[in-house]
């Protein structure tokens, strides 16, 4: 018999026990000390506060539409008319309708704005076009051919426009520059000039760039919030990532595996749906754990920028946690773990003694 028993000092386990979880407060990893943390609602609060990310509208706000104004770079088209006797562009009569006509026109050569904001003009020189509307050059230009054409009139329109224009990068179909037009284009709409974004909405973050300031939200939230839907201003920079979120369940849940889950995130009450809840004959509901690396400003401290190993211990005995597991927030990369009862271990160590014990009586029982 000593030979059977000592074949049951180890008994399988499927991870810690309970109480060696909560031993391991204080102990090291890597330069900082575990912390053992009780859920209950005044820390779910403080862990969801923590969470809340910047939005677009408050972080960017509104923008305006862009305006039609000429810069640097953009692409124009002049043309030219001069009401007959025509003087510095002759040519044959061309019937406007209503008995109105005119010579033919003079269209030009398109040509891009110049770095210092001006185009060239025949008759007329150099003229600044950025920061006028197509309008306005016109009206210059027209100023510009006074006295030297007849009744002139200057009709500019902008071809292709480089200093108004969004870089559009990442996860979709089509990076590319997209231009701006009076319109005022927002968010959603760039995006769906470029085709989409390549992975499922849910799985999306779309970060922009203006300035000096980088923000990212989850593009479902955009899609359900028309506030964050921002209107977009010249030079943002948008980048579409893909980025799975998921944590992992492991010990007595009703499933072991790694869960995937919205950008937009999930609660504890939701995760432990999403692994069918718990094992009736096995979880210890005093024992359910979340391991994660948190940020300082979570717990209430302040220490430098590192995060620190945590482990949040959940009782779920107490009727009052399932309403903290509502607003307590799952990360991406958690581990939830659920221990075993006390009970589950003991009827473990019967069940291999069982199976120790019972080829002997058999045996002996048939061997005389």
């Amino acid at each position: 018999m000593p030979v059977l028993l000592s074949g049951c000092s180890f008994v399988p386990a499927g991870g810690p026990r309970s109480d060696a979880i909560n031993r391991s407060a204080d102990r090291m990893v890597g330069e900082s000390p575990i912390r053992v943390i009780d859920l209950d609602a005044t820390v779910a609060k403080r862990v969801a506060a923590s969470t809340v990310q910047a939005s677009f509208s408050e972080t960017l706000g509104d923008g305006t539409p862009v305006g039609s104004l000429i810069g640097r770079g953009d692409i124009v088209s002049v043309e030219l008319w001069e009401a007959p006797p025509a003087v510095l562009f002759g040519g044959g009569i061309v019937n406007l309708g209503s008995g109105a006509t005119a010579s033919p026109r003079s269209q030009l050569t398109e040509q891009m704005v110049d770095p210092e904001g001006k185009i060239s003009i025949p008759f007329v020189g150099l003229v600044q076009a950025a920061g006028r509307t197509p309008t306005q050059l016109g009206q210059v230009i027209e100023r510009g051919l006074t006295g030297k054409a007849h009744a002139p009139q200057a009709l500019v329109k902008v071809i292709t426009s480089a200093s108004r224009t969004v870089t559009v990068m990442g996860e979709v179909n089509n990076s590319s520059r997209v231009p701006l037009t009076p319109k005022g284009e927002r968010l959603l709409d760039v995006l769906a000039s470029v085709g989409g974004t390549r992975q499922p909405v849910g799985k999306m973050t779309v970060q922009v760039t203006r300035d000096s300031r980088t923000v990212s939200m989850p593009l479902e939230r955009v899609v359900a919030n028309p506030p964050e839907n921002i209107r977009l201003q010249p030079d943002d920079l948008v980048t579409a990532l893909y980025q799975p979120y998921s944590f992992t369940a492991l010990g007595a849940t009703g499933r072991n595996e790694e869960i995937p889950f919205e950008a937009t995130g999930i609660t504890l009450s939701q995760a432990l749906g999403r692994v069918s809840g718990l094992q009736d004959m096995r979880a210890n509901v005093s024992g359910v754990f979340i391991f994660r690396m948190e940020s300082p400003a979570a717990l209430g401290i302040e220490v430098g920028g590192e995060k620190i190993p945590v482990i949040y211990r959940i009782d779920l005995r107490d009727p009052v946690l399932f309403f903290a597991a509502q607003s307590f927030p799952v990360r991406n990369q958690d581990i939830l773990y659920v221990s075993n009862a006390p009970l589950a271990d003991f009827q473990k160590f019967v069940n291999v003694i069982a199976s120790s014990v019972l080829p002997v009586v058999t045996v002996s029982t048939v061997v005389p």
